[in-house]
């Protein structure tokens, strides 16, 4: 879109115009949510992330890179410790995990979740507790719980009778008595987009509740008396604003922990609500903060045991996104500008779905800003796309960025630390960008750059 058409679009959208498609005021503005606390934009333009200029980090690192501010990390895990003192708080791995992220969140009093050997092996070597570790996963082979029982994984998430099977087997091998939680599918349907809603009945997570799955599957652990059962386990979906779901949860996880206490005068001591809790990644997002969240949470799972006359068990929560999401932003150059026929405006950056798969998957949407400089130029409309070879291959689908916008200029998108490195592939072989965690003025390398080599190494033909 060119400059002027952008001025006369500014003009007609500016007030009447849906929310997402308003050119900003400022194009240069950061809106607070979106971004890490240590990102500002300095006296000449470019932006700083803990009074790092991010061309330095540019310069060092290379492009694309994500970018970690680690104060930020530390300040969201002690925001969810504080709001939830008297809880469980489990980083949910899954969202982005390397050593150095199992440290931080160790550190600050967090338990950690994995769902893979993999992840298990990496908080292991990082040295998380193993007793402050959970285990997740809708099929964990043999040998990944033969791990986590022989380390003393603090919980076991069980998700299926063939995962009873096994671990009961092993356990009386072992001699030892596993502490497990059942996963419970409750049919609550989070508004999420269809592929990362996880408690409805039609999908591939835990014992359904309906059917009455979940309650044979609790009664089987009891009466066998072979692993301890702990409690119930339900999570509904990812990037949740409103904790009504949350509600219908509690009321029906909590009536099947009644439903075992009548049956088999056990009151099970613990109750996971999962996570799934939203973050901003545009100006249309609002986010709950933890303090609320943990009041809402708590008056849902207060009064439903009050309702139920049970004893209220020890809550654990599963934020992911909400920790390690808006502390990291990626950082790109961008390559091409392209204006096609006055329809849009394409600015091309040195990466793409390789290593932000989520918009191509899930729809999901991003913002983005030129990180290298101010500007004075007229916003355009424009959309933020990759290298790879696929008309799919969008980063960001709808931003105003600055008219001048040019190769050679850095380009930020923030609110990419989860799911973004942790979903990267090596599509059309482009190796995977590195993790830079930036405290306090200096950088650290914390997950390397893929090479060729890299690349070339696993290729044995």
């Amino acid at each position: 879109m060119r400059a002027h058409e952008a001025g006369a679009l500014h003009g007609e959208l500016g007030t009447n115009g849906p929310a997402w498609l308003r050119a900003p005021a400022d194009v240069n503005e950061l809106v607070p949510p979106l971004w890490a606390r240590g990102v500002r934009r300095g006296a000449d333009g470019a932006l700083t992330v803990a009074g790092l200029d991010v061309r330095e980090l540019a310069r060092r690192y290379g492009t694309p890179a994500y970018v970690l501010d680690e104060d930020d990390l530390r300040a969201r895990c002690r925001d969810f410790r504080a709001a939830f003192p008297d809880e469980d708080v489990y980083y949910a791995g899954k969202a982005f995990l390397c050593r150095a992220v199992v440290r931080i969140v160790a550190e600050e009093g967090l338990h950690l979740d994995v769902c893979s050997g993999g992840e298990l092996a990496v908080a292991l070597s990082a040295g998380m507790p193993a007793e402050r570790i959970g285990f997740h996963g809708n099929n964990k082979s043999v040998a990944e719980l033969t791990r986590a029982v022989d380390a003393g994984v603090g919980r076991i998430i069980v998700d299926s009778d063939d995962e009873i099977t096994r671990l009961t087997e092993l356990a009386r091998r072992r001699g030892v008595r596993p502490r497990v939680l059942v996963r419970v599918t409750v049919g609550v349907e989070a508004h999420t987009h269809e592929f990362i809603a996880t408690a409805h009945e039609d999908q591939k997570f835990g014992f359904s509740l309906a059917g009455g799955a979940a309650a044979a599957a609790a009664f089987r652990i009891l009466d066998e008396d072979v692993l301890e059962l702990r409690g119930l386990h339900s999570h509904i979906g990812s990037q949740i604003f409103d904790t009504s779901g949350f509600e219908v949860s509690a009321r029906r996880v909590l009536a099947l922990q009644a439903q075992i206490r009548d049956a088999r005068g056990v009151e099970l001591p613990e109750l996971d609500l999962g996570g799934g809790f939203g973050i901003a990644y545009t100006t249309q997002d609002d986010p709950a903060s933890p303090a609320d969240l943990a009041k809402r949470l708590r008056k849902i799972v207060d009064g439903e045991c009050d309702v139920e006359r049970l004893a209220v068990p020890r809550l654990s929560i599963e934020p992911g996104r909400a920790l390690v999401g808006p502390a990291v932003f990626t950082l790109y150059e961008v390559g091409t500008v392209k204006d096609v026929d006055g329809i849009r405006t394409y600015v091309s950056v040195d990466g793409g779905m390789s290593d932000n798969i989520r918009t191509a998957l899930y729809d999901a949407s991003y913002s983005a800003t030129v990180a290298s400089r101010a500007s004075t130029a007229a916003p355009i409309l424009a959309r933020v796309v990759g290298k790879h070879c696929e008309s799919g291959d969008i980063v960001v689908k709808d931003e105003f960025l600055p008219a001048d916008v040019q190769p050679g200029d850095l380009l930020a998108v923030p609110g990419t630390g989860a799911y973004c490195r942790s979903m990267a592939s090596n599509y059309n072989h482009v190796p995977r960008p590195p993790v830079v965690a930036v405290r306090g003025g200096e950088a650290r390398l914390i997950v390397r750059r893929e090479t060729e080599d890299d690349l070339l190494a696993l290729d044995v033909g």
